[in-house]
């Protein structure tokens, strides 16, 4: 139990690192007029760098996890299911919550949801078609999706079921909430978590580029 706790721990760590680094960006950026440096250019070239650079090592671990491809052969049929239920389901409340935000374009708001939690990959998207305003809304309404599974998954376990956790983490249920949802949901339900986790993370890039480009 304490290791899964310190586990616990340091996904949150992580996220506030993210977070720390992204106000720091913001210092230095607001601070270039002083320094006349400017960094537009700098900054699309490097984001464009680091976006190969993380699709590239996507490709790696989906396609050096061999282990895991065998295990999702064993996966109940309906619980294969789950992926897609999380994506439709977080698509239909990402439009409903884009009727109160009428400044917003609906395919901007989707483009958003299309995250699911994987922050450092749908922001850099987000950023290069739709410019940094979107993509740091992006950014933080992913990494609140993240925390909010570490925080709240005994409540929605308690409350929703077993499954509700692995819904809410989206496309961080193969990595960084893996801990909780094994503490909170059970042994059992660790594959279901990976397979839920892979699935919606290789539809990120797919859906976050095709409601960037309507």
């Amino acid at each position: 139990m304490e290791i899964r706790v310190k586990k616990g721990g340091w996904q949150m760590k992580g996220s506030l690192i993210i977070i720390a680094f992204f106000v720091l960006g913001i210092v230095v950026g607001l601070q270039s007029s002083t320094f006349n440096f400017q960094f537009s250019t700098f900054n699309l070239q490097f984001s464009t760098f680091i976006l190969y650079a993380l699709m590239f090592c996507v490709g790696i671990s989906i396609g050096s996890d061999t282990k895991t491809l065998k295990s999702f052969r064993g996966l109940n049929p309906r619980l294969m299911m789950l992926p897609v239920m999380t994506i439709v389901g977080t698509l239909a409340g990402t439009t409903a919550a884009s009727a109160f935000l009428p400044h917003r374009h609906l395919f901007d708001c989707l483009a958003i949801g299309s995250g699911f939690g994987y922050y450092s990959l749908s922001s850099i998207f987000i950023t290069e078609y739709k410019g940094a305003e979107l993509g740091t809304i992006a950014l933080l309404s992913n990494i609140m999706r993240e925390i909010i599974t570490l925080l709240c998954a005994p409540l929605l376990v308690r409350y929703f079921g077993k499954l509700a956790p692995i819904s809410m983490g989206g496309a961080t249920t193969m990595d960084t909430t893996l801990p909780i949802i094994t503490r909170t949901s059970g042994q059992d339900y660790v594959i279901v978590s990976i397979f839920h986790g892979f699935c919606v993370d290789f539809s990120v890039p797919f859906l976050v580029t095709f409601f960037c480009s309507i």
